[in-house]
């Protein structure tokens, strides 16, 4: 091998090297890019801390109460009032009251004088709640000022499914929620929250009253 062909052999290694070393920084690159894009700011910290502390509030081991307005816009629309405290729960409208006692779903249709039986598991009678599923790691989270309170955003990871976007409002001190707006696919659902109380809820509460519909036909729905 000649000199001319070991210069243009080093040359093709030196290209090579080179070549490698510009990949490897590249992807080095990507790496931390990646890293800070997946790194919390102090803007969805603080959106995640508040949004906690609210959550709380509502689903937490002391329970709660509040008055709803529920508007899904073109499909449904209803109000009432929820009781919650741990997996249990009581909800009335003017249509028709049901409780959950964790196990089974009790729904009483007054116009009928039934009572539905269905497994809390696998409630089918609530074709609406499966929709609104909520996993908190499933979203990134920011918060803004806003003239009522503190707009909570919430937004879903890529290919997670059930609700895209949630848009919670909660007073600014207390955290206490005002109105959520949430997407389901295209569809917007607005839910307007009055009287809301966090604690001092009973297992008296939300304990089934059979007695008072002893004459009541029970339909076993499980």
């Amino acid at each position: 091998m000649n000199f001319h062909e070991k210069l243009v052999l080093l040359q093709l290694e030196t290209e090579k090297m080179m070549r490698n070393k510009i990949v490897l920084m590249v992807l080095m690159l990507l790496t931390v890019l990646c890293s800070v894009h997946a790194e919390e700011t102090p803007n969805s910290r603080q959106a995640r801390r508040i949004f906690n502390q609210a959550y709380q509030q509502v689903f937490g081991e002391q329970g709660a109460t509040l008055h709803y307005d529920v508007n899904i816009t073109g499909i449904y629309k209803t109000n009432g009032t929820i009781w919650y405290k741990g997996k249990k729960s009581k909800f009335q409208d003017s249509k028709m009251r049901s409780w959950n006692d964790g196990r089974f779903v009790l729904t009483v249709k007054k116009k009928k004088k039934e009572v539905e039986v269905h497994s809390a598991k696998n409630n089918k009678s609530d074709k609406y709640s499966q929709k609104f599923k909520f996993e908190p790691d499933n979203y990134d989270y920011s918060v803004a000022e806003d003239p009522e309170g503190l707009m909570l955003t919430l937004k879903a990871k890529k290919g997670k499914k059930g609700m895209k976007e949630i848009h919670a409002l909660v007073e600014r001190q207390t955290y206490h929620p005002i109105r959520l707006r949430i997407k389901v696919a295209f569809i917007w659902t607005t839910i307007k929250i009055s009287d809301f109380k966090s604690g001092g809820i009973t297992d008296e509460m939300l304990r089934f009253p059979k007695e008072q519909f002893k004459d009541y036909k029970y339909v076993d729905k499980r």
